[in-house]
């Protein structure tokens, strides 16, 4: 008799090939994703198309991770938008990122902004300038809504964030309290008492 075959080796144990990880952008592309991003947004609405492009399209960062840097760069000095650029721009790519992002977002719409203001000076006249800009004015509106929607969802159903956000409302809105005053009072005590929780849990 020949020597028994020897036994087949499982499936489980054979080596499984590793997943390609996702192409990591280069700083080229962030440069032209954010310069087409600054140049057809509107206002407000730049956050919303931060979150399409970033998180829902490419995928390049979670949904709670941008709007966890969403909340940084509302809380930190300067133009809101600018800041997520920064924040998203080194987060992918370290400090390329961040200057890719910058010069992306803020060089071209300058310039555009630039040309649009001269042109603007000589149409002002013509009531179809004025149909335009508040239909440019619409859109902000509604990728602002989207945006605020979005994170509001993402708001722990707890009594205490939303004590915390009704309290910067009222503080802001109806009271008329110093924009400056209420976001280091308000953000240092949210700050602390979440902090606190963590550490209780």
């Amino acid at each position: 008799m020949g020597s028994p075959a020897a036994p087949s080796t499982p499936m489980a144990d054979a080596p499984v090939p590793a997943t390609p990880a996702a192409p990591q952008p280069t700083a080229l592309q962030l440069f032209l994703i954010f310069s087409r991003i600054g140049l057809t947004s509107f206002g407000g609405g730049l956050s919303g198309w931060l979150l399409r492009e970033f998180v829902r399209d490419r995928a390049w960062v979670g949904e709670e991770e941008f709007l966890n840097g969403l909340s940084l760069s509302q809380a930190l000095p300067g133009v809101n938008v600018t800041n997520m650029a920064i924040w998203i721009g080194h987060r992918l790519l370290g400090f390329r990122g961040a200057a890719a992002g910058v010069a992306g977002i803020v060089g071209p719409a300058a310039v555009l902004i630039v040309g649009i203001s001269a042109g603007f000076a000589a149409l002002s006249r013509f009531p179809a300038t004025h149909w335009a800009l508040d239909g440019a004015a619409a859109a902000a509106i509604g990728l602002s809504a989207s945006m605020g929607i979005t994170t509001a969802l993402r708001v722990p159903r707890r009594w205490l964030p939303l004590a915390i956000m009704a309290g910067t409302f009222v503080a802001i809105g109806p009271l008329h309290q110093p924009l400056v005053y209420v976001v280091l009072g308000v953000g240092l005590g949210s700050i602390a008492l979440e902090y606190a929780r963590l550490r209780r849990g």
